[in-house]
């Protein structure tokens, strides 16, 4: 599989920049430059990896999709969902209007947020909150520096551990 290189050529504006190329391949590792600050795409799809390097966040008007990991050197966010077939990891935030949902891990510098649920098939861990609309749900362990906070459930196949509170509104 191909990798595409995004430079700051590809983009317009600034904080956010927008991609300004064609619509991105689907069969690709997609590999964005460091320092870029918020860049902007209307939606990611790929079958490979994403990875942002350090000093560069993603957001993205309605979906983020990786058939492997997702790998933010600063922060992600997405309109809907963000998935990926193995992990997701920001070195600060990740936030989705909806689901948040990985084969493996999902680890993130600062808080992880979900419109509805957050699921991961190994272990999620935040340095501060980790809040969804819906439920929470690990297949080992969930650890957050503050809080925990779900609407419905939170499950964790190992343990669960926050610096402050954790709260479950249905079990």
């Amino acid at each position: 599989m191909r990798t595409m290189l995004l430079t700051e050529k590809d983009f317009i504006g600034f904080n956010p920049r927008t991609y300004s190329g064609k619509k991105l391949d689907y069969n690709i590792n997609l590999e964005i430059e460091g320092n870029l600050g918020w860049v902007r795409f209307k939606g990611i799809d790929v079958a490979g990896s994403i990875h942002a390097k350090t000093g560069t966040s993603i957001k993205a008007e309605t979906s983020i999709t990786a058939g492997r990991d997702i790998k933010v050197g600063l922060g992600i966010k997405a309109g809907w969902g963000i998935k990926a077939g193995e992990d997701i990891k920001a070195g600060t935030g990740i936030k989705a209007g909806e689901d948040i949902k990985a084969g493996e891990d999902i680890k993130a510098g600062t808080g992880i947020k979900a419109g509805t649920g957050i699921k991961a098939g190994w272990g999620i861990k935040a340095g501060e909150d980790i809040k969804a609309g819906t439920g929470i749900k690990a297949g080992t362990g969930i650890k957050a520096g503050t809080g925990i906070k779900a609407g419905n459930g939170i499950k964790a196949g190992n343990g669960i551990k926050a610096g402050n509170g954790i709260e479950a509104g249905g079990g």
